[in-house]
């Protein structure tokens, strides 16, 4: 770090003199280059301001613009498409030796065009066509006039003037910043991406076009459609490293200027790419022959090939075979010196993981050999105990793992499941809370740790284990404690329970069981219109799969109940009694409305969903609606589905009181519709069942209720 920064300073001295004009891609290299320096060193602002000074000095002008153009093959109309506007200022000079750089090789005399119609000499690196069927080899823009109002807007973006080499160098170097300084996700990328496609459209040299492949297949391996090309393009780097396709001296020219990696690490990389791709053989072969055997190892345990593995850990701990870093590390003369005992832990616990009948005893010897240093060795002891069941001994060994590296949320998180287990609620609460800490993304903690908030009063509700099963289940009765012993949970704890859950169910969108949780706790806090939109959550999810038991219907009544009493008290409360609520009585009816309306009824048919869409017809004196779902809702009752030779007497006892409830809402809304015979239907639905049921029913004391209910219809 000393020696950095001493190269930083006495670069840094250099930048005060103003440098003559014969000099000045002198003094944009010193920029390029200090600014790469911070760039490793990760000082962004600082490695940023060096690029945008060294773009000034070379005088390179650039914007990154848009303009509309085709990505597909199949797109039929335009779309604002990124695309990098750049151009160099030339002099004659500059000029004439683009040209002669452009020209053919003499020596091999085989030119090749590359694809925007340049002829480029063959001491360039092959570019692989993307060969897919929807998107096209590059983006073609059909507007020769981008998006912009600068000096640069009369470049045309499908053919735009080639760059002076150094003003690739530093294109790159602006496109590392923009990696550097942003999350790695898909916009990363499309920012990135203009800025590699500039500089490879026109090669000019070896080590440049490299660098910019490089990167395009950096950037293309997340992509289904391009991890192909990507793998391949690596591949083919690789591959024309050792070649004689450009002199010593073109490959050094730029050396300083771009952040081209070694040989080793590119087959390395490639290697790990092979294994993302699935594709563990190849990659066992690069590692072979790079002598890591530890990447070789894993190789083998990918291919369920343990014995394999454990011989080559062996002949590690033996030293019959040495990483090739550490061979380089302390030279081949003392290949055979004993291992550390950092390496030598770390082996242990590589032989622990493929033999899992002595793992508990290798982790141990791990764990010892390190004297108590080991994480690895720790935290794999913890999670050998979890697996057999005994949480005690897996807890103890976790927080030592813990100890030495808090940073790794995972073992906070097995720390978490072992302490839930034990019912050792205040250490649980503190593992969890680090997990959401340190990954604040971690939906499986939030819902953990919102259960905690819940159980340290001795109450159940849903729990996911490490691998995100379900454990137990509970209910706003145990959240209440109107269970037989159970214990109210204050509101403070289910209020950080709640909000817990909250956080979680932005991350866990996906996740029924998280909703679920979230469903019943917002009912228990008061938050009715989160209970209602996390019921549609876990309908959306469920119905296709599950039907009718999507539907929390205890959860759906409540909701009515509360929308149709809320609405009618809101007339008579005071401000101060409104603003308590979180909610408001309009948008609670509302959101049921829709919940019912949009979510459940088109895709769940149950009599208690119709009975509770009809009370809210009723709540609007809409009888005829009402009458309507409340017909519904008998035809899929016992009553309404039951058939000729029923014997079961409790259900008919059942059925009796449904027929008895559908007569009542007949009689009290049937009147107050125009035109309505209700008395038909009433005795029709009556005699009916009265006939179904006759044989086998008849001498039970619920009969006489329906007769009399026949003799009241019939006056």
């Amino acid at each position: 770090m000393l020696t950095l920064r001493r190269i930083i300073a006495d670069a840094d001295a250099l930048k005060d003199p103003e440098f003559p004009p014969d000099l000045r891609e002198v003094r944009g290299r010193i920029l390029l280059e200090q600014g790469l320096l911070h760039h490793v060193l990760q000082n962004d602002k600082t490695a940023a301001g060096h690029f945008v000074r060294a773009v000034k000095a070379n005088g390179l002008q650039y914007e990154l613009t848009g303009a509309p153009g085709k990505r597909t093959k199949f797109q039929q109309f335009d779309v604002a498409q990124l695309v990098l506007l750049a151009q160099s200022r030339k002099t004659p000079e500059d000029k004439k030796k683009t040209e002669e750089r452009l020209k053919p090789n003499e020596a091999n005399h085989t030119p090749e065009t590359v694809k925007d119609g340049t002829v480029g000499g063959p001491t360039v690196p092959e570019t692989l066509p993307l060969n897919d069927d929807t998107l096209l080899e590059k983006t073609e823009f059909t507007s020769s006039t981008p998006s912009s109002s600068s000096v640069l807007s009369h470049l045309d973006p499908n053919s735009q003037p080639p760059l002076d080499p150094l003003d690739q160098c530093i294109l790159l170097g602006l496109c590392l910043n923009v990696k550097n300084t942003s999350p790695s996700h898909g916009l990363t990328a499309e920012q990135m991406s203009p800025y590699v496609a500039r500089v490879i459209s026109h090669p000019l040299n070896w080590s440049i076009h490299t660098m910019a492949l490089l990167l395009r297949a950096r950037l293309e391996s997340n992509r289904t459609r391009t991890v192909e090309r990507s793998t391949l393009q690596l591949q083919a780097l690789v591959d024309q490293m050792p070649t004689a396709d450009s002199t010593v001296q073109e490959r050094l020219e730029y050396f300083h200027g771009i952040s081209l990696p070694s040989k080793w690490e590119m087959q390395k990389e490639l290697a790990t790419r092979f294994l993302s791709i699935g594709v563990v053989k190849s990659a066992l072969e690069v590692f072979e022959k790079l002598e890591m055997w530890e990447h070789v190892v894993h190789c083998w345990q990918s291919m369920e090939r343990p014995d394999k593995g454990i011989t080559i850990v062996k002949d590690l701990l033996e030293g019959r075979k040495a990483e090739a870093d550490i061979v380089l590390s302390r030279g081949r003369a003392s290949k055979a010196t004993k291992l550390d005992v950092v390496r030598e832990a770390k082996l242990w616990c590589l032989l622990g993981d493929m033999e899992p009948s002595n793992a508990i005893h290798h982790y141990t010897h791990a764990w010892k050999i390190s004297n108590h240093t080991s994480a690895r060795a720790v935290r794999s002891l913890g999670g050998c105990h979890f697996a057999r069941g005994e949480y005690a001994e897996a807890r103890d060994h976790l927080k030592k793992a813990v100890a030495i590296n808090p940073l790794l949320s995972r073992s906070w998180f097995l720390l978490g499941c072992a302490c839930l287990k034990i019912e050792d609620w205040e250490e649980a609460r503190q593992a969890f809370f680090r997990c959401v800490t340190i990954d604040d993304e971690d939906a499986e903690s939030w819902n953990n740790l919102a259960s905690v908030y819940l159980r340290i009063a001795e109450v159940c509700i849903f729990i996911l284990s490490p691998c995100g099963a379900l454990l137990t289940a509970g209910s706003l009765a145990v959240l209440q404690g109107d269970q037989e012993g159970g214990q109210a949970v204050s509101f403070t704890h289910r209020m950080l329970a709640w909000r817990a859950l909250k956080q979680g169910v932005k991350h866990g969108y996906d996740n029924w069981r998280m909703w679920m949780n979230y469903m019943v706790v917002s009912m228990d806090v008061g938050e009715l219109t989160e209970a209602c939109r996390a019921l549609a959550r876990v309908v959306e999810r469920r119905a296709d799969k599950d039907g009718s038991s999507s539907v929390d219907e205890d959860v759906l009544d409540k909701l009515v109940d509360a929308a149709t009493r809320s609405a009618v008290q809101a007339e008579t409360e005071s401000p101060e009694a409104q603003q308590q609520r979180s909610w408001s009585p309009k948008e609670l009816l509302k959101r049921v409305t829709e919940l019912l309306d949009n979510t459940i009824l088109p895709r769940v048919a149950t009599a208690r969903v119709y009975r509770a869409r009809a009370r809210l017809y009723t709540f609007h004196a809409d009888y005829e609606s009402a009458i309507r779902l409340y017909m519904d809702a008998y035809r899929l009752s016992t009553a309404g589905s039951m058939e000729k030779g029923e014997t079961d007497v409790g259900n008919w006892r059942v059925a009796v009181t449904e027929v008895e409830e559908i007569v009542d809402v007949l009689r009290n809304f049937g009147p107050k519709i125009e035109g309505y015979k209700w008395g038909l239907q009433a005795r029709s639905i009556v005699r009916s069942f009265m006939g179904k049921t006759r044989e086998d029913f008849e001498d039970e004391a619920e009969w006489q209720r329906l007769v009399g209910l026949t003799e009241d219809l019939r006056s």
